[in-house]
């Protein structure tokens, strides 16, 4: 099968790109259609075995949020067309509204079919994506819960599929090196050091656990944490709320050194407002520790309460006190959550399961 697929060289959702597009090259012609975010890039690269990365020479060589790509729509989607006209795709799958827009300018035509990723729904821009919703040959969610998002939005029920964000099960496993830690019981935290994503629910909750310390890794460099203003609240946080030498914050971690953090700590704590990759949590799952999750978004599909992890609801900081207490004075009940986790994310979230569930999306798009 030959596919196409379109999306933002930057964000948040690039490695996850590259890495299912790593794995459906194993058996697949895989090309990544993408706009030339920086002035070293090359027009043409190949990735991995049977992956295509061709970025495309369409206004200033910089990452431009969503809004600012739109005048430049119609340039990406004649640059798309005219490649698609010489070496026509199978099915083409477009990533986030604006390329969900140039993807069906560049198929104009062509009889190809298109399927969709949002990622999120984005109120701001809703009519667009309810019309590339209906338009498309299939709408890919990323969990039950942007599926309801996207039948609220009136996306036809029949239209969407849903195909969990994946997880490194190679690099994030129960065996590995494990970062160093002192005598205490450690929670580890991972992500943005703004209040939505759950860091000072952690903190607050640090407040009913004894001997317990929270390490916190995320935001700015680490030389820069003076100078942030998030990470200077957390630390005002932990000083109001006597806690501040049980409190450690690295800054951003060097994405290779995650899983040894991870499997340092006794459990991972993952409270934000929104999830929706829930990959905090699905990485420690599969290192084979424990995890309390907010009750919210992937989360409610990856997470099953009491048996691969705990579910608590956002800024509840007594009640995820409560269940970090239950969890770290219970061994057994740390290792049976550890184990099951691991399986669920090994059998279900790995590159190679995502793969081949998008691969019978795309088929039966094609057909």
């Amino acid at each position: 099968m030959n596919i196409a697929i379109v999306a933002s060289a930057g964000g948040n959702q690039r490695h996850r790109i590259l890495s299912v597009a790593r794995e459906l090259g194993r058996e697949h012609h895989v090309t990544i259609y993408s706009r030339r975010d920086n002035a070293e890039g090359k027009p043409r690269t190949r990735v991995a075995p049977g992956v295509t990365l061709e970025q495309l020479d369409v206004g200033p060589a910089k990452d431009l949020p969503g809004d600012e790509v739109l005048p430049y729509l119609n340039d990406i989607g004649e640059n798309l067309m005219r490649r698609w006209s010489q070496d026509r795709p199978d099915v083409i799958h477009a990533h986030t509204w604006t390329w969900g827009l140039a993807a069906v300018a560049g198929a104009k035509g062509l009889s190809v079919p298109v399927t969709q990723t949002f990622h999120t729904v984005d109120a701001a821009h809703k009519d667009v994506e309810l019309a590339l919703g209906r338009r498309a040959d299939a709408v890919i969610a990323g969990s039950g819960d942007e599926e309801s998002a996207l039948i609220r939005l009136g996306v036809p029920r029949g239209h969407i599929a849903v195909v969990p964000y994946g997880v490194d099960t190679e690099r994030f496993q129960r065996r590995g090196p494990v970062a160093t830690r002192g005598s205490r019981k450690r929670l580890l935290h991972v992500g943005p050091l703004t209040p939505d994503r759950g860091a000072h629910t952690v903190v607050r909750a640090l407040q009913g656990l004894s001997d317990v310390e929270l390490v916190i890794a995320g935001g700015p460099e680490p030389d820069q944490l003076e100078d942030d203003r998030d990470a200077r609240r957390l630390r005002s946080l932990a000083d109001q709320l006597g806690v501040a030498d049980r409190v450690t914050l690295l800054g951003q971690v060097k994405r290779a050194s995650v899983p040894k953090l991870m499997r340092s700590a006794d459990a991972v704590v993952s409270v934000p407002r929104e999830a929706v990759t829930g990959i905090v949590a699905l990485e420690a799952m599969a290192c084979g520790v424990p995890v309390i999750a907010s009750a919210v978004g992937a989360h409610l599909d990856s997470v099953i309460d009491g048996v691969t992890g705990l579910l608590v609801p956002p800024d509840r900081p007594a009640r995820t006190a409560r269940l970090a207490r239950e969890l770290l004075s219970d061994p057994t009940l740390r290792t049976a959550l550890g184990y099951a986790g691991a399986d669920r994310a090994r059998s279900r979230y790995s590159w190679e399961r995502v793969s081949q569930e998008l691969v019978r999306v795309y088929e039966a798009a094609c057909a």
